[in-house]
């Protein structure tokens, strides 16, 4: 004699099981692709960045559109390699919520930073819905726009600088069981001894990414070197 119980248990039980499976695939599936299209304004975010600190001559750069903005894209085949390969190489770990900051930092001579571009990120890895990428692109378009007219808010760069972008991670990726964790080294960059000075430039809050970006400089109770 067959339980109908039993049966009817293990049906359900099966449904549950697919049904929360289906909505960890489409969970993983968008938060993915808010990672993709965050790492891809990361990278024309940072463009942008070097293009507006005058680093490098501006016939290094060509005008691009994204998201339906003008923005700057350099030319230089190993600036721009540095650039993509360094914000792709981001991707595994903010799909995993481990980056918490990513900067691009300016130091002078004695290797200190004198100024600090940074993207403060929160990806929310328990989003299930759609990503409506109309309204994240519309979001994210407001920070390139923010970040064009910033020179004012910024400081003049010492004759003699350098600059890298340097990630911030929450835990520290397995290198063991990840080759792209190999793509990025502990950095011996100097801190400041005192609080930064905090510029705000733009920020947003929403499901599935919320984001500032803001400057940091030198207090000016900053020991001097």
């Amino acid at each position: 004699m067959i339980n109908l119980h039993k049966v009817i248990d293990v049906s359900v039980s099966a449904v549950a099981d697919f049904a929360k499976l289906k909505f960890l695939i489409h969970q993983k599936y968008f938060s993915g692709e808010t990672a993709r299209i965050l790492v891809e304004f990361l990278e024309v975010a940072i463009n942008s960045i070097v293009f507006l600190k005058g680093v490098y001559p501006t016939g290094a750069f060509e005008r691009r559109r994204y998201m339906n903005v003008v923005v700057q894209r350099a030319r230089h085949p190993q600036l721009r390699e540095y650039i993509h390969s360094a914000v792709t190489g981001l991707l595994p770990f903010i799909q995993k919520g481990l980056v918490e900051r990513v900067a691009v930092i300016f130091f002078n001579t004695d290797n200190m930073p004198v100024e600090s571009f940074i993207f403060k990120l929160m990806v929310s890895l328990s989003y299930g819905a759609k990503v409506e990428e109309g309204d994240l692109e519309f979001s994210l378009r407001s920070f390139l726009i923010k970040l064009s007219v910033s020179e004012p808010v910024t400081k003049v760069l010492p004759h003699d600088f350098r600059w890298e972008i340097t990630a911030y991670f929450r835990s520290l990726p397995k290198v063991d069981t990840s080759t792209d964790a190999e793509l990025w080294i502990p950095t011996d960059t100097k801190q400041w001894q005192q609080p930064p000075q905090i510029t705000p430039i733009k920020s947003m809050s929403s499901e599935p990414l919320s984001m500032q970006l803001y400057l940091e400089h030198p207090s000016i109770s900053e020991p001097q070197p």
